[in-house]
C-alpha cells in the first residue's frame, strides 16, 4: 500500500477547509441528494461527500455506507486531493500497486472501483472529493458520467460557499447587535445623565429672574435668560426625544384588536391644541388587529407635527384607511405648510431638521415614526396632497404578518 502524499499547499488546504465549520456536523439533505444522485448517474452502490483534514477522511454524506470517516493514510481521496485538476479513477484496486494491499480494499467496504471529483475553492485549495465506489472492477466510466461527477462536485462547494456565507452573516449579524445595543444603552444613559444639569440651568435661570428681576430690567440680562430657557427647553425636547426613540426600538410588540377611528380621535383629545384641529376619517370605522401602543405613537407624532408646525387656528387632518391580504394602509395629510420636496429624501433621517423657525423641531419625530413602522414590518412615504394642496401628505403600511 502506498499512502498517500501531503500536498505542497497543505496549509492553506487546511485553513480552507476549517473555514467552512463543516467538520462533524450533522447530515444535511443537500448534500445527501447529492451523493444519491451521483451514486444512480455512475451506476455505483456507494457515493461519499469526503472532506480530508489533517488525520482523516470525514464523510459529510454518505450513501450506501455506514462509516463516517476512515484514517487518511487508508484513503482514496487523500490521494485524489493531489490532483485538483482533474478526476481520480481507480477502475480494478486489486491491480493498483497503491491500493490492493488497502484494508478498505480487502475488508469492508471491499473498494474495487473508485472516481473521485476533487473538492476545490476559489482558490484551488482540494478539501475533498465528491467520489463514488463500487464493490467491482470497472472496465468502462463514461465521459457523460465524469461530466456528471465533476458538475455535481462543483454544487457540494457551492453549497458549502453558501453555508461559510450565512455564517459569516451570522457572525456580522451578531456583532451588529451587541454593538446597536451598546450605541442604544449609551445614548440612553447620557439622555438621562444630562437631564439633570439641564433642569439646573433651568432652575438658576428662574431664580436670576424672579430674585433679581428690578436689577436686571433695565438690561439686556432678561433677553439673554429668555435666549438660556429657550435652548434648554430645545434641549430637553432632544433628551425627551432620544429617550422615547430608544425606548420604542426596544419595545416588544404586542397585538391587540381595537377600533381606528375610536384610537385616533382618542390620540387627538390627548393633544393640548385638540380643539384647533378638525379630524376626518375615511373608511376609519374599522376593527384591526395590531400593536396598539404602536399605533398610538405613530398617530400621536404626526397629529403632534401637524399642530406644531401650523400657525392656522383652523387645521384640517385627514385620514384614509385600506387593506389588503398582507398590509394595513394608511394616508395621513393636513392643511399646514407642508414638506418642500427637497427634504423629502431626508425628512426620516435622525436629527435632520427643516430650517423652521420658531419651533423646537429636534429632528427626531419623522425618525421616530419610521423606526417604528419599519419594526412593524411596514413602509412610510412622503408625497404631494391632491391638486397640489398645501400641507403634508403621507402613505404609511402596516403589515399584518408580525408576531
Amino acid at each position: 500500500m502506498v499512502k498517500p502524499e501531503i500536498p505542497t499547499n497543505e496549509q492553506q488546504r487546511l485553513e480552507a477547509l476549517k473555514s467552512f465549520n463543516v467538520l462533524d456536523t450533522l447530515e444535511e439533505k443537500e448534500y445527501d441528494a447529492i451523493t444519491r444522485i451521483a451514486a444512480d448517474i455512475c451506476d455505483t452502490p456507494m457515493a461519499l461527500v469526503s472532506l480530508v483534514d489533517e488525520g482523516r477522511q470525514w464523510f459529510k454524506s454518505h450513501h450506501g455506507i455506514d462509516a463516517t470517516e476512515t484514517p487518511r493514510d487508508l484513503a482514496f481521496c487523500a490521494h485524489a486531493i493531489n490532483t485538483p485538476d482533474s478526476l481520480f479513477v481507480v477502475n480494478d484496486a486489486n491491480k493498483d500497486d497503491r491500493f490492493f494491499d488497502n484494508p478498505l480494499v480487502t475488508g469492508g467496504p471491499s473498494v474495487q472501483f473508485y472516481a473521485g471529483a476533487p473538492l476545490n475553492t476559489k482558490d484551488g485549495e482540494s478539501i475533498g472529493t465528491l467520489c463514488v465506489i463500487d464493490t467491482k472492477p470497472r472496465n468502462e466510466f463514461t465521459e457523460r458520467q465524469r461530466a456528471s461527477l465533476k458538475d455535481l462536485a462543483d454544487q457540494v462547494m457551492a453549497q458549502l460557499e453558501l453555508r461559510r456565507q450565512n455564517i459569516q452573516q451570522k457572525i456580522i449579524n451578531e456583532e451588529l447587535r451587541i454593538k446597536n445595543d451598546q450605541l442604544k444603552h449609551l445614548s440612553y444613559r447620557l439622555a438621562h445623565d444630562m437631564k439633570t444639569p439641564l433642569l439646573g440651568i433651568s432652575s438658576v435661570v428662574g431664580f436670576i429672574k424672579e430674585d433679581y428681576s428690578d436689577f436686571i430690567k433695565e438690561t439686556e440680562i432678561p433677553n439673554f435668560l429668555d435666549i438660556i430657557d429657550s435652548r434648554v427647553e430645545y434641549m430637553e425636547s432632544l433628551v425627551n426625544g432620544i429617550i422615547n426613540y430608544n425606548a420604542i426600538t426596544n419595545a416588544e410588540i404586542n397585538l391587540q384588536e381595537f377600533d381606528i377611528s375610536k384610537e385616533i380621535t382618542s390620540v387627538l383629545n390627548k393633544q393640548s391644541e385638540a380643539a384647533k384641529v378638525h379630524l376626518k376619517l375615511e373608511n376609519g370605522n374599522k376593527t384591526i388587529t395590531h400593536s396598539l401602543n404602536s399605533f398610538h405613537q405613530i398617530f400621536r407624532d404626526l397629529i403632534s407635527n401637524s399642530i406644531k408646525f401650523s400657525d392656522k387656528s383652523n387645521i384640517d387632518i385627514l385620514v384614509g384607511f385600506k387593506e389588503d391580504q398582507d398590509f394595513y394602509t394608511f394616508t395621513y395629510e393636513d392643511n399646514g405648510p407642508g414638506i418642500p420636496e427637497r427634504y423629502w429624501e431626508k425628512v426620516f433621517a435622525l436629527f435632520e431638521k427643516l430650517g423652521t423657525e420658531g419651533v423646537n423641531d429636534t429632528g427626531i419625530g419623522l425618525t421616530t415614526i419610521k423606526a417604528l413602522i419599519d419594526k412593524l414590518g411596514g413602509t412610510i412615504t412622503i408625497g404631494k396632497r391632491e391638486d397640489n394642496n398645501e400641507g403634508v401628505y403621507f402613505n404609511f403600511t402596516l403589515s399584518k404578518n408580525i408576531g
